[in-house]
């Protein structure tokens, strides 16, 4: 009576040990792929890394761009007692910042400092219309970012020796008031991405909206273009990626601005009122924030506003093209790492069946 139980007992365990193998295959296949991903990324970012040292005393001299970057973060380390200026003052102190590995990792900036525009005018109008409370938001990549930037008291109360309160109080700096934290994880599983793609060749990856149309089907007089697409990002910036393979132009700045408008007057904007859907700017100061609800008088100078490019390019376009790459392999590269650690996970539960057996 006991053969046919000994026969399946001895089927259970080879088909585990089969498992098992099969598992340890799968293992090393997909870490010698990541493997020989990584070397591809590691190569690219030598390459890109000659080009930027190559060009560093040209960017901080020649073009201006590196000032006017400058400009924005002392702009923002102005408002001390924000949290955007506690968190610029610690990511210009390696040294502090390096010291938390979640925020390190995490954060990936303020909103002001991650674009450039081509124009004072575009810095002002774009700067006005987000406001100072979004220009000085913090973006984090995932919500354990989110978490790491304010503790809690059991009653509720926010816990001054933890997250960004505790490393600013480090510093002899505190976080007054409220701050807005924009997640781009939640931008992609919460709110929808723009999903139409971007624009074949296009260095900056300018998303692929089509132009608006009058009732007659031509594009309205004056129409230059769509906010989202009219901020350049830098080389670090254009490179990150979601989890799913989205960037900051697709998630955060197309959720900051939509499909916003750009005209070159009022006049002309005020006269493309039936294309308009989700807002417009003229950059003689017109601004329509949402269809119906117009912003009129003087236009303000803005506290915190984007840097102005030179006008030149981030690299020339073999440069674009290995940041490109770098960041497909980066994404991909993300990819494997989650696949080895579910097959890492189903090697170990094989083996947990298989010891159990013995």
């Amino acid at each position: 009576m006991s053969e046919p139980n000994d026969l399946n007992l001895k089927y259970d365990r080879e088909s585990l040990q089969n498992k098992i193998l099969k598992h340890e295959d799968n293992l090393k296949f997909l870490t010698s792929e990541r493997n020989r991903i990584d070397e591809a990324i590691l190569d690219l970012q030598v390459s890109l890394g000659r080009y930027h040292s190559a060009n560093v005393s040209q960017t901080e001299n020649g073009n201006g761009a590196f000032h006017a970057e400058e400009k924005t973060v002392q702009q923002i380390l102005k408002k001390e007692n924000s949290a955007a200026g506690v968190l610029c003052w610690l990511k210009s102190n390696t040294l502090t910042w390096a010291s938390d590995v979640v925020f390190t990792k995490d954060v990936v900036g303020v909103v002001a400092s991650l674009a450039r525009v081509d124009s004072d005018d575009l810095s002002r109008m774009f700067s006005e219309y987000l406001g100072l409370e979004t220009m000085l938001a913090i973006v984090c990549k995932t919500r354990e970012g989110i978490n790491a930037l304010e503790k809690y008291e059991a009653d509720g109360t926010i816990n001054p020796a933890s997250g960004l309160h505790g490393l600013g109080s480090s510093i002899g700096k505190k976080v007054n008031g409220r701050f807005v934290v924009i997640c781009t994880f939640m931008l992609v599983f919460v709110f929808s991405p723009f999903i139409g793609g971007v624009v074949a060749n296009d260095p900056q990856k300018k998303l692929n909206l089509p132009k608006p149309k009058s009732p007659d089907g031509d594009s309205p007089a004056g129409f230059i273009d769509y906010a989202v697409n009219m901020i350049n990002l830098d080389s670090k910036n254009l490179s990150y990626l979601t989890a799913d393979g989205y960037g900051l132009r697709e998630t955060l700045f197309y959720r900051l601005f939509s499909r916003l408008q750009v005209y070159r007057t009022r006049k002309e904007m005020l006269l493309a009122r039936p294309c308009i859907t989700d807002g417009a700017l003229s950059l003689d100061g017109g601004m329509i924030k949402k269809c119906g609800v117009f912003a009129f008088g003087p236009r303000k100078e803005a506290e915190v506003k984007f840097p102005v490019t030179s006008g030149e390019s981030d690299g020339p376009s073999n440069y674009a093209q290995a940041e490109d790459m770098a960041r497909k392999l980066r994404w991909e590269s993300s990819k494997l790492a989650a696949d080895i650690q579910r097959e890492q996970e189903l090697l170990d539960r094989a083996k947990a069946d298989f010891m159990s057996q013995a």
